[in-house]
């Protein structure tokens, strides 16, 4: 070990260098993969449509209760008010917003969500199996 006034003998170790250059992937990384911006897009997409559904009709009952009262307490049959009935169609309604959800997830979301995990098991593989070769051969060889 040779002496160098500039470290101290409690001073961590030097870190190791980077290993030598690594060979480029054919096509980018999952990471920065265009399908996850895509699948991003459409989980966004089912995350509002299902949202607004719900929450857009919840929001024009509380509208109608505040600044129609007339319109809320007309009869839409004998005895039953359009306030009662607007707000017993709140149930099927949020039941819709639900069976959007599930269908986008099923037609849209979950396609490329499968597309991207295979993907990603494809590129561990290859990865794993660049890594067995690299410390077969080439670390054997400095």
């Amino acid at each position: 070990m040779s002496y160098d006034p500039y470290t101290y003998p409690w001073a961590p170790p030097a870190p190791p260098e980077p290993p030598a250059a690594r060979r480029v992937p054919d096509r980018a990384l999952l990471g920065h993969h265009r399908d996850l911006r895509i699948l991003r897009t459409a989980y966004r997409w089912q995350r509002r449509v299902a949202t607004l559904t719900a929450l857009g009709y919840f929001t024009l009952f509380l509208i109608l209760s505040a600044f129609a009262p007339g319109f809320m307490t007309s009869n839409v049959t004998d005895g039953l008010p359009a306030g009662l009935l607007l707000a017993l169609l709140q149930l099927p309604v949020t039941w819709l917003a639900i069976a959007l959800y599930e269908y986008t997830a099923r037609r849209h979301v979950d396609p490329l969500a499968d597309r991207i995990r295979k993907e990603a098991a494809l590129d561990a593989k290859r990865e794993g199996r660049e890594g067995r070769e690299g410390r077969d051969g080439r670390e054997e060889a400095r």
